[in-house]
């Protein structure tokens, strides 16, 4: 009813398709105006295929432990799993489960383009236009071909906030027995923090969640510190988390407005194994687990290069500190007004050097010394 409201009567088939999908066959329309041609899926040349997968290595090893996993429970279900870069051209692409006589016999291999002006509507087409999840079942997809096809997809993004690939189920005989869409973002999420933190070489890796349990799951909270206080980045979960629309609207800014603290009371926490409790600047408690990425020198692709290395800032620390106090954990406030009363010190009461060294702001600063009853003199 949809296709023929629309593309026989030229109305609008407001409540039988999907917005998504409904601008996805406007898209479609003004560069594929015959619907019936054969379906290629423009795919491209061997050296064309190497190159792309030697330029995407990160994403597919920050993709194949799930990719694996996902594979071995979609086993038996009929539905096919592929991952493609950010502009649609496929990766990787398990082996097909059924032999079929429709194009998607050459959608199993790497080079294939599924993004729109290739394929029209599809799944991965519509997440590469917009970004969104979404899914595209049967006659949703645009070209005749392709509408034995049952498709979900759910986009991976870097840390520049970018669409970096998209990872899609694909079932090529029958709907889908379970809720694919779920499942797609459910692993796209996984890989997507894999590749966040792998890609965030010195820099502070900060996990968080209202409750430890959900620490390192899906559903965590994640957000890259550079050594002067820097929000490099943050997923998507961390800045509903922390208040925020997303990464790319957010990025950068500084870790006290998110966190309520300096990064030099977040590298103390990094020392201590666990997630340890903390309320965020919007009020909300939270359990953060803290760690240090090892120095890499691709570390200069994302952050400017700092006056201090996180590395430096930990290694000064462990060196200042008294030994005894590095054998019993201290509370976070405790550990809090031990560093600025140390600042304080070395900078011989100067305000501005010393919220410049715990990388915070002078307001912070002084609110700190009211609270902890110290002396700025």
């Amino acid at each position: 009813m949809a296709r023929r409201k629309f593309f026989e009567e030229g109305q609008r088939p407001s409540g039988l398709v999907s917005e998504a999908v409904f601008q996805s066959w406007m898209r479609c329309y003004r560069q594929h105006p015959d619907r019936l041609r054969d379906v290629a899926f423009d795919p491209v040349t061997p050296s064309r295929v190497h190159s792309t997968l030697a330029h995407n290595r990160g994403l597919l090893q920050a993709a194949q432990p799930e990719l694996e996993t996902l594979e071995r429970s979609l086993a038996g279900t009929g539905v096919n799993l592929l991952l493609t870069d950010g502009d649609g051209v496929m990766l990787y692409v398990s082996a097909m489960q059924h032999e079929v006589d429709i194009p998607t016999r050459h959608m199993g291999r790497p080079g294939s383009n599924l993004a729109e002006r290739a394929s029209g509507t599809t799944a991965p087409g519509i997440v590469v236009a917009t970004g969104q999840a979404c899914a595209v079942m049967g006659g949703e997809h645009y070209f005749d071909d392709l509408q034995a096809l049952h498709c979900a997809a759910a986009p991976i993004r870097d840390v520049q906030g970018n669409l970096a690939g998209v990872l899609d189920l694909t079932a090529m005989t029958q709907p889908f027995g379970f809720d694919a869409l779920q499942l797609a973002i459910q692993y796209a999420t996984s890989i997507e923090n894999t590749l966040l933190q792998a890609q965030s070489h010195e820099l502070l890796i900060l996990s968080f969640q209202t409750t430890p349990t959900l620490i390192n799951t899906p559903l965590q909270g994640l957000a890259g510190v550079a050594s002067d206080g820097t929000v490099v980045w943050i997923n998507a979960s961390g800045a509903r988390l922390a208040g925020r629309v997303s990464n790319a609207e957010t990025m950068p800014c500084h870790v006290e407005d998110l966190f309520g603290h300096g990064v030099e009371t977040l590298l103390h926490l990094s020392r201590h194994h666990g997630p340890h409790s903390l309320r965020l600047a919007n009020g909300l408690l939270a359990w953060l687990e803290v760690r240090l990425q090892s120095h890499d020198e691709q570390a200069q692709r994302f952050i400017s290069p700092p006056a201090r290395t996180l590395s430096e800032l930990c290694s000064d620390q462990v060196q200042t500190e008294d030994p005894a106090q590095q054998q019993t954990p201290a509370t976070l406030r405790e550990c809090s007004r031990k560093l600025i009363e140390s600042t304080l010190a070395a900078h011989n009461g100067n305000i501005a050097k010393t919220a410049q060294k715990l990388g915070i702001s002078r307001g912070t600063l002084y609110r700190r010394i009211r609270k902890y009853g110290l002396s700025s003199g």
